[in-house]
């Protein structure tokens, strides 16, 4: 399959193709564009030529193993691909190849993430159908974001090792790389009673999610009341932040602060402030993962920087480490998030900002 038949399906120059299939770092023009290759490159059952490569760089092929990887995203089917993530996946490509093995699929299966799908659908057809898929038999599979129990039971029949990677834990029988998501909005939360925040709303997954949990239990901690109307259960996706910005706007009582499970949320409704200047209400915004668009927003958004970089660099490790022989046992590796104050969030009774504009 060439690079030429791949850039007439995405609808750009062969140049651009070959950039991102053979260059993770390469700054692509829109997160679109990166998308709709990766998508054509997958369709076409397009694999890089790893073996010319290694070639070129003096790898000798007989005494290293090569090991083919397989990457499955669990929070969405293609499309509005949380920004976090798609950089991991980006961390986690880099990691690939500079480990000398070959990306073989990438797949985007939100079932996965979704207990109540998983429990009426049959898991085991499912898997089977994307090993069907595969353009070649892998040796590892790397696992984005939530993953439901039995699903990864049903993977693990399939690869030597499988590695979860989340901001959340996972189900403990799988390697997994993660950050405490309940640490993380305790730290963003007690930086908002640190302003002398009172009413603190919350955006995003609700239920056992960790963030969610946590929010809670800090609030708890410092006695404040949890009041049901400013908790927002969402999709986490910008255009759901900016609604909720707008159902808040229309609303007679509205928290002071709002924590957003994820920079994306925050990122929507700082994106309608900018819509309704006019409306005299400014609320201090904080949210969590650091993606690139947090530096872009006015104010600078506020939030839980979530180390990417090290989440796919320990993902890449464990997943060789455990294919070599080296650990048997499942590993957790967990990392802390860091509090990045930027303009975003300001002290109760300040209005010396008003002005949201992206």
């Amino acid at each position: 399959m060439s690079i030429k038949e791949i850039a007439k399906r995405a609808n750009v120059s062969p140049a651009t193709v070959s950039r991102v299939l053979n260059n993770p770092d390469y700054n692509c023009s829109s997160p679109e564009v990166r998308e709709r290759i990766r998508k054509a490159a997958m369709e076409l059952n397009y694999v890089p030529n790893e073996a010319a490569r290694r070639l070129k760089q003096g790898k000798n092929e007989k005494t290293e193993k090569t090991y083919y990887i397989n990457v499955l995203i669990t929070r969405t089917d293609g499309a509005n691909v949380d920004p976090f993530f798609d950089a991991l996946l980006r961390v986690i490509e880099t990691e690939i190849r500079r480990s000398n093995c070959i990306l073989s699929n990438i797949w985007y299966r939100s079932i996965f993430s979704d207990d109540k799908r998983c429990a009426r659908e049959s898991i085991k057809t499912i898997v089977e159908q994307m090993q069907q898929e595969a353009v070649q038999k892998a040796d590892g599979l790397i696992v984005i974001g939530k993953c439901n129990k039995e699903a990864l039971l049903e993977m693990k029949q399939h690869y030597h090792s499988v590695v979860c990677v989340n901001r959340n834990a996972t189900s403990g029988i799988t390697d997994e790389v993660v950050c405490d998501g309940r640490k993380i909005a305790q730290m963003a939360v007690e930086y908002l009673i640190g302003l002398g925040h009172q009413k603190i709303g919350y955006v995003g997954a609700c239920g056992t999610n960790a963030r969610y949990q946590g929010y809670l239990q800090t609030l708890r901690e410092h006695d404040i009341e949890v009041e049901p109307e400013f908790i927002m259960k969402t999709r986490q996706t910008e255009v759901e932040g900016f609604k909720m910005m707008e159902r808040l706007l229309e609303s007679e009582e509205r928290p002071t602060a709002i924590y957003c499970a994820n920079d994306i949320s925050a990122v929507g409704m700082l994106k309608c402030m900018a819509n309704n200047k006019k409306c005299g209400y400014t609320p201090s915004i904080i949210g969590n993962d650091d993606i690139e668009a947090a530096q872009d927003t006015k104010p600078m958004l506020t939030t839980v920087r979530l180390p990417r970089d090290e989440m796919g660099k320990f993902a890449m490790y464990l997943l060789l480490d455990h294919l070599r022989g080296g650990h048997r046992s499942a590993v957790k590796m967990e990392l802390e998030g860091q509090l990045l104050i930027r303009n975003s969030c300001i002290r109760v009774n300040d209005s010396s900002w008003s002005d949201y504009c992206i």
